[in-house]
């Protein structure tokens, strides 16, 4: 089991704060950092935050889990991202979603709804831009990823269309939230997709699971300020996070029991303790 910790991006700290969390998860021996994405929001931007610690960092894997893809224009995304595998060493995967907020589109003038149709065109727009194909003139716009002209791709969702994009573009899947019974299903389904659409080996298989340790109170807070706009629904994602180092050790065993490989731990309280904590009970 790969595990890996999400940056607090969405926790409005300092940015040295940021860097000093990224160089605290390498030296852990954390094996990925990672990023959730939002526009209306006063976070971090995704890109640009990864950017940053993989300066401030040699080893530790960058994971987008997961990056809006449709709301961002393509050819930009397609450079932007060989760019940050490039500079980071190959250090790359790219989670995509195409989330469920119209603000966040709107606010970057996409159409919300044809995200999925906007996400297609995309994921093939990424693979010409990383292959060195020129798109609108003679020459490529865009620096080689440094892994072969490709980065890997998970794919989040639970749809059917989501399946689908998971075979044709992926390496894999990755889940957006929810506990390892929900994403057996999900798990079942990846493997048989991927099996009748002719992919050879197994598919990539990851999970997203938020956790606080030391402050109850600011963790139930900032999940619900987070997800405020879900309603009813937010309040089962508070319920949801880990509390106690012992939950973190028993979900991680959980998800490697049905298949899934790589775990990413989010926090909820934006403090180095977190790092160390989380490190201690899964390390």
């Amino acid at each position: 089991m790969d595990i890996g910790i999400g940056l607090p991006t969405t926790l409005n700290i300092a940015g040295p704060d940021l860097l000093a969390w990224a160089r605290r998860a390498e030296e852990r021996g954390f094996a990925a950092l990672g990023t959730i994405d939002r526009i209306v929001y006063p976070n971090y931007d995704t890109l640009t935050s990864l950017a940053a610690v993989a300066g401030a960092t040699t080893r530790i894997k960058l994971f987008t889990d997961i990056l809006l893809a449709p709301m961002y224009p393509p050819v930009w995304l397609a450079k932007a991202t060989a760019t940050l595998d490039a500079v980071s060493g190959g250090r790359l995967t790219l989670g995509f979603g195409i989330g469920g907020r119209p603000d966040d589109y709107a606010a970057m003038d996409r159409p919300f709804n044809r995200r999925g149709a906007l996400m297609d065109e995309t994921l093939v727009l990424l693979q010409r831009v990383w292959a060195g194909e020129p798109v609108g003139g003679a020459l490529p716009v865009a620096p080689a990823p440094a892994r072969a002209g490709r980065i890997p791709i998970l794919m989040g969702g639970s749809s059917e269309a989501a399946i689908a994009r998971t075979v044709r573009f992926a390496d894999g899947w990755t889940m957006g939230g929810g506990g390892p019974d929900q994403a057996a299903s999900m798990v079942q389904r990846i493997r048989h997709a991927w099996r009748e659409g002719g992919r050879e080996g197994e598919p990539r298989l990851a999970a997203l699971v938020y956790y606080g340790f030391s402050d109850p109170s600011a963790s139930a807070n900032a999940l619900r300020k987070y997800y405020g706009f879900l309603g009813e629904w937010a309040d089962r994602i508070v319920e949801s996070r880990i509390t106690k180092p012992d939950q973190a050790v028993s979900v991680t065993r959980a998800f490697e029991e049905i298949g899934i490989r790589e775990i990413m731990f989010f926090p909820t309280v934006p403090s180095l303790s977190e790092v160390d904590a989380l490190a201690e009970a899964v390390l």
